[in-house]
């Protein structure tokens, strides 16, 4: 496939200059707006003179977290009356953050949709099928209006009903695929055993961390071109950075709306290349506006690809989460990294769940459930291999296929714990 054009030129392909400057205007209005609204972070805005704020300066102003907003829940972060929906995401024991939305928030998030699809391929003459989930959770919407806004047909299937998805990719022939990595998979699976051959050219996959590994497992299956997207609802939902054909395997981020730092543990921003938490700033968005809100993403920051009409700083993959991040025996274990690993093997299905063994406290254990083709030395290959990677041996148990659970809908489980009782699936 060849280089995509520009959907808005003047936000992705703008001079630099520019967009910094009007990133400094727009911070400044924000900071004067929280000053305005009061709550959580307008008090912790006291003092700070909003015109003589500048991007140079960000560092020194305070950060918002996920627990700044569990504590205001359900909408003590709302600077609108002007809400005209609601989204939001799960959290500890089920409880949801809220998220409220004013129509411009909606029109912003449909542009920076239309940015994402429009440099996957997609066009106007494109059929979408969309099989992320609709409701609270942004991704079945979020593609939605983005596809609407490009003008290409979205089909809007959400998730689960895997037969009916089959037969209209039989029947409509779509030419590009939006859902979670592992629901491409699971899908793949679904065509094969029909004997349903893909349409798919493009793919845009993204609620979930996944790495190359699972990228060459789903273009092989699916025949497709895959790209990664990310987005949160907190921020906007999906849209927030999106790979495109010519981004070189990084993710383009939407900065005219969305300013983005990567912050060590201290809080202090780290140098492009350097992973760190993925801290943004909503520049435009008026109904829950954030200034610095770390989001708990490991990732790294990297300029624009040299040359490229798209002039957007972008940002890698995903490396996890810091609330996913197992810490065994000493060693700080990212699912992500484990990932990389089984994928390479291509004995081994693409998938697995990661187990983390405490049911002795003194002494615990990390085991990978895969599945694989039976060959007696794949447990020990594995074994090595995660050992040379992480640091540390793993206990590798290999299935008989269809054992690891697939995710129809929602996100793929990838990480249980295991303090006692029966394991969370049979490793037998």
């Amino acid at each position: 496939m060849g280089v995509p054009g520009l959907v808005e030129p003047h936000a992705e392909g703008g001079d630099v200059g520019i967009r910094r400057h009007e990133q400094e205007r727009r911070l400044r209005g924000l900071v004067g707006l929280l000053q305005r609204v009061g709550g959580i972070q307008g008090r912790r805005l006291e003092g700070v003179d909003a015109e003589r704020v500048t991007l140079d300066g960000l560092a020194a102003l305070p950060t918002v977290s996920k627990q700044d907003l569990w504590d205001a829940y359900p909408f003590g972060f709302r600077a609108s009356d002007d809400i005209v929906c609601v989204h939001g995401s799960s959290g500890t024991g089920g409880r949801p953050t809220l998220v409220p939305y004013t129509a411009h928030d909606v029109d912003v998030w449909a542009s920076v949709m239309a940015r994402a699809l429009g440099g996957a391929g997609a066009t106007r003459h494109s059929l979408i099928h969309n099989a992320y989930g609709y409701g609270l959770f942004t991704g079945g919407l979020g593609v939605h209006h983005g596809g609407m806004r490009l003008g290409a047909t979205v089909l809007p299937l959400s998730g689960g009903m895997t037969e009916r998805q089959v037969r209209l990719v039989a029947d409509l022939e779509p030419d590009v695929l939006c859902c979670t990595p592992s629901y491409a998979l699971h899908l793949a699976e679904a065509l094969h055993r029909a004997g349903v051959e893909p349409t798919f050219t493009t793919g845009v996959f993204g609620a979930e961390p996944w790495t190359d590994g699972m990228r060459r497992q789903i273009e092989d299956r699916l025949n497709l071109v895959a790209l990664d997207i990310y987005g949160l609802s907190e921020v906007i939902g999906p849209g927030v950075a999106c790979e495109s054909l010519d981004s070189e395997g990084l993710l383009n981020v939407a900065e005219d709306h969305f300013y983005v730092e990567a912050l060590d543990d201290a809080g202090t921003p780290v140098p492009d290349g350097t992973p760190g938490e993925l801290t943004f700033t909503t520049l435009t968005k008026t109904g829950m506006p954030l200034l610095r809100y770390r989001t708990g993403d490991i990732a790294s920051l990297h300029p624009p690809v040299a040359g490229s009409p798209r002039t957007l700083r972008r940002m890698s993959k995903l490396k996890g989460r810091k609330d996913d991040m197992l810490v065994v025996r000493g060693v700080n274990v990212f699912p992500t990294e484990i990932e990389a690993v089984v994928l390479a093997d291509d004995r081994v299905a693409p998938h697995y769940l990661v187990i983390e063994d405490r049911r002795d406290p003194a002494r615990p254990e990390l085991r990978v459930a895969v599945e694989g083709d039976g060959h007696p030395d794949l447990a020990a290959r594995l074994t090595t291999a995660l050992r040379e990677r992480l640091g540390i041996t793993a206990v590798v148990h290999v299935l008989p296929p269809g054992r690891v659970p697939r995710a129809e809908t929602g996100k793929a489980r990838r990480l249980a714990r295991w303090t006692g009782g029966e394991p969370p699936i049979d490793l037998t």
